[in-house]
């Protein structure tokens, strides 16, 4: 008799349908002291493709450390809102160089800014953005909040909340949030789940405080991943158990 043929096994849908991301800037450098390292930011583009053909819409919050980290001895006692402002077009290049990646493989997106660069970017406009994402084109929100002294951590909780996103997933180079720092302890232990108060209370850098009391008070629950582990952003998107998850 012919051996039986394996029974089909079901689809693996993903458990979010509209995400945030937050990568930093020095998510973008790879091994590399500052700038755009071309090979990472087209395997991060590849790993976001991957996710967007899964239905999943994605908006994007870029920092700009990579960049400002190159010009920040020439800045030592600028005034800080200045810094702040060269830091918010810092993120402004990363997106349109994430833009062009993207462009490079088929996945459309749009940049929108905080600032207002019109020769470069759109104006951060909330419906049109909305619009964008429900047509299935990636949003890359650049330049911050558009006011110094926030940080695109902040940026990040609140475009979550304006887009409507069901998380806000950040990217980092640590796989998780961890009891202690997993470099300098080897038997730092990872969490798995973590409420607000519970990373407030321990002082766990998960986001700074003004992101993270922002997605706190409106139920916006944040997974932070490592970027860097192959497949790692579609497997938070389905729901397995990757990085640390941060929530009411």
């Amino acid at each position: 008799m012919p051996s039986a043929e394996p029974a089909p096994q079901p689809a693996v849908a993903p458990i979010y349908r509209r995400i945030l991301l937050k990568l930093s800037g020095e998510a973008l450098m790879g091994d590399d002291a500052f700038g755009i390292n071309r090979e990472t930011i087209d395997r991060i583009v590849m790993e976001i493709r991957e996710v967007a053909a899964l239905g999943v819409e994605v908006a994007v919050v870029i920092g700009g450390g990579n960049i400002f980290r190159g010009v920040a001895p020439g800045a030592s006692g600028m005034d800080r809102a200045t810094a702040d402002y060269m830091g918010m077009l810092a993120t402004v290049m990363n997106a349109l160089a994430l833009q062009d990646a993207m462009r490079r493989v088929g996945l459309l997106s749009r940049v929108q800014s905080a600032l207002n660069i019109t020769q470069v970017a759109e104006p951060y406009i909330r419906g049109k953005a909305m619009r964008y994402l429900e047509e299935g084109k990636v949003v890359i929100f650049a330049a911050g909040t558009g006011n110094p002294f926030f940080t695109t951590d902040t940026a990040a909780a609140l475009r979550g909340m304006e887009m409507n996103a069901e998380v806000v997933l950040k990217a980092t180079k640590v796989d998780g949030v961890y009891t202690e720092d997993p470099k300098l302890d080897p038997n730092a232990m990872r969490y798995q789940r973590l409420t607000f108060d519970e990373a407030i209370s321990r002082n766990l850098k998960v986001m700074d405080a003004t992101a993270l009391t922002l997605c706190r008070d409106q139920r916006l629950p944040i997974n932070v991943f490592s970027i860097f582990k192959p497949g790692a952003l579609k497997r938070v998107v389905l729901g397995q158990d990757e990085g640390t998850l941060v929530h009411c």
